[in-house]
């Protein structure tokens, strides 16, 4: 790259800028220092010579004609010499397009009312696109259960390894533990009072009908649900499910159905499991203690638990794998064509479906209580 040099010549009056070289964003930055240090308290004309300029490019160009309009309005007389042609015409591009060029519209500062209106139209079409999947769903379902050929078992198989049979360890290892701190904190206080034995009452009760179908549904939408989110998500952003229904293959059918008619089937059974080794945590408990035997435990928990709140957990069951798989499905459905969307959308599959199983939970909880069950 050429030198670039700027020569300084005042005369009464007036004042010439002669560049050298070439002229170009890399050589700009010393020259706008000099003329911006320029007084120009007794000068009327300023002449800008580029006969000896070797090159002129757009950036370059650009602070010229700058220069050119800023000393224009403050009344000083501003001149170009200039005797190569490509020099003029780069000068001349630059003018002509400036002159086209419109300054964005600043952005309008929304007000609270407009931010309230716009939170409530983002909800309520989020509510009419999830009950237009769950119209969906339920005529699929309807067209599923209409005949015994339509059930796909080797998905239905599959899912019930993958959210079922894959998730007993964490299930059985977290319920046990639920039930010894629960019975460990409970423990205290029931040697205050000599109370021991009643610790079969609360464990029993506790844990059938409340602790045992919470905590397996909260994780399993930590587990399945945020895996059905990412794997439905996945397959949209690879357009596997345009290509389905390309090819004339309802997503609802192959893909949405198995898995919840898996979770649906698996989930009593791991509240089961959870039921058993949350009794057996708390049992550990009351043995080393409180000093209560495996012998009378299990006889005083025959005698107060009624089967009837094993029988309360268990019905959950199914409204609540009904409830995660749904809302995790539709959060696949929901990804957009980036990676990012995978994660908040799994995020919030997981936050929804723990919110609506709790939920669900407290509506049970009235509906038995008033039904005296």
């Amino acid at each position: 790259m050429s030198n670039s040099s700027l020569k300084l010549i005042q005369t009464d009056g007036t004042l010439r800028l002669e560049f050298s070289g070439e002229l170009t964003l890399f050589t700009l930055t010393n020259h706008q220092a000099t003329i911006e240090s320029i007084s120009f308290a007794n000068k009327s004309k300023l002449e800008i010579n580029l006969e000896k300029l070797t090159y002129l490019d757009t950036a370059a160009a650009i602070f010229l004609d700058n220069v050119y309009n800023s000393f224009s309005k403050n009344g000083i007389e501003v001149s170009f010499i200039a005797n190569n042609q490509d020099i003029l015409d780069t000068l001349e591009l630059v003018k002509s397009k400036k002159g086209m060029h419109r300054p964005l519209k600043q952005k309008k500062e929304t007000t609270l009312i407009e931010s309230i209106g716009k939170y409530v139209y983002k909800h309520w079409m989020g509510f009419l696109y999830f009950m237009a999947f769950l119209g969906e769903l339920f005529a699929t379902k309807m067209h599923y259960l209409s005949s015994f050929k339509n059930f796909r078992f080797k998905e239905i198989a599959f899912e019930i390894n993958e959210s079922g049979v894959k998730a007993i360890g964490i299930i059985a290892l977290t319920s046990f533990l639920i039930g010894l701190v629960i019975a460990y904190q409970s423990a205290f206080q029931l040697k205050i009072y000599g109370a021991n034995i009643f610790i079969v009452d609360m464990l029993g009760i506790s844990i059938l009908r409340e602790l045992a179908p919470l905590i397996t549904a909260i994780v399993i939408a930590g587990r399945s649900g945020s895996a059905f989110t990412a794997q439905i998500g996945a397959m949209k952003i690879t357009e596997e499910l345009d290509a389905m229904r390309t090819m004339g293959f309802s997503p609802h059918k192959f893909l949405v159905l198995p898995r919840i008619l898996a979770l649906m089937i698996t989930m009593p059974i791991l509240i089961f499991i959870a039921d058993i080794m949350g009794i057996i945590g708390g049992m550990v408990v009351a043995n080393l203690d409180l000093k209560i035997t495996t012998e009378l435990f299990l006889e005083r928990f025959n005698e107060v638990v009624a089967a009837k709140h094993f029988f309360v957990g268990m019905i959950k069951g199914p409204f609540f794998a009904f409830l995660i798989a749904t809302i995790s499905i539709y959060r696949g459905l929901m990804v957009k064509n980036d990676t990012q969307s995978i994660g908040f959308n799994t995020t919030k599959s997981v936050v929804e479906s723990i919110f609506a199983v709790i939920v669900c939970d407290a509506i049970f909880s009235i509906m038995f209580t008033n039904l005296g069950i």
